[in-house]
């Protein structure tokens, strides 16, 4: 995928495992450089018993504890080629949907930071960051299955849900 190719209009929706009937939040921010896209998704909230409170409530529990730590891409090609060793090269394409995904297809689709959205009143407040980086850690590379690559964890501290803002995922880093 050419990052500099994606064509989109924001906001665009931010679902749960790719189920476009389980819509978490939506792309606030997004801007494509060579090396990927950058983002900000918010996740939604709310207070009222239910299916969806329960659906939130799970996907915030899991990106924050980093059970689910990748992203994907719904997207339509619009100008492609194949590529002589194999695959295809999407030059140009329609962005529909960001999901957070347990699995994604493009390996380096991994979520490098969750913050909630209330950063600038804890520090306003003295509130230390919440994000606390950890050593590098062997990641497997299905490309590269001798050798393991390398990734940043972040260690996130368990704020009360119930009282914290709406988070925003920052970026999308790619390994290369």
């Amino acid at each position: 995928m050419n990052p500099l190719g994606a064509k989109f209009a924001l906001p665009l929706p931010f679902l749960w495992q790719h189920n476009h009937d389980e819509p978490i939040g939506h792309v606030i921010e997004a801007t494509p450089t060579k090396q990927g896209i950058k983002f900000k998704a918010k996740i939604a909230q709310t207070d009222e018993p239910g299916k969806l409170k329960d659906l939130l409530d799970f996907a915030w529990q899991c990106l924050k504890m980093q059970l689910v730590a990748a992203v994907s891409i719904g997207f339509r090609p619009l100008k492609y080629s194949y590529i002589n060793d194999g695959g295809v090269d999407f030059e140009e394409w329609d962005w529909f949907e960001l999901s957070a995904v347990t699995i994604p297809a493009q390996a380096e689709a991994t979520i490098t930071s969750v913050k909630s959205i209330d950063a600038g009143l804890r520090k306003a407040a003295g509130v230390p960051d919440p994000e606390q980086p950890m050593k590098h850690i062997p990641v497997f590379d299905p490309r590269k299955p001798r050798q393991a690559s390398k990734a940043r964890v972040v260690k996130l501290d368990a704020p009360a849900r119930d009282g914290a803002k709406p988070f925003v995922i920052r970026e999308i880093k790619r390994n290369r």
